[in-house]
């Protein structure tokens, strides 16, 4: 019986809905193990603790562009796998990633107002 004829054959007035297989355990779709969430996490925290380090360092004026590097990691890490964008579709990947330039361009152009930038 095909799948067309299955589902014929719930619709009609009595039938009993088609039970779904069930799942392969071993089969993951993609996705990572839990070992690597958790290294993913150790590594994020590592970054977070060389940013707060760099706060409290004089670097000169590379600061800010030390910062936002860290930060633009930190962000594509977290999107690409514990949201996994990495494992979605690639239109949807170039959507959030066209919405966030949109977002760094529009914040930047808030600071250059403000003389942010420039003496």
């Amino acid at each position: 019986m095909s799948r067309a004829d299955e589902l014929q054959a719930t619709l009609e007035v009595g039938a009993q809905p088609i039970e779904e297989h069930p799942i392969d355990e071993s089969h993951n779709s993609g996705h990572m193990s839990d070992l690597a969430y958790v290294k993913i996490a150790l590594i994020l925290a590592f970054i977070t603790a060389l940013e707060v380090t760099i706060t409290y360092i004089d670097i000169g004026p590379i600061f800010l562009a030390v910062l936002l590097v860290l930060m633009a990691i930190k962000f594509f890490t977290v999107v690409a796998y514990f949201m996994h964008l990495k494992f979605d579709n690639r239109v949807f990947t170039w959507l959030f990633y066209t919405g966030l330039g949109l977002a760094i361009f529009v914040y930047c152009t808030a600071l250059a107002t403000f003389h942010f930038f420039g003496s």
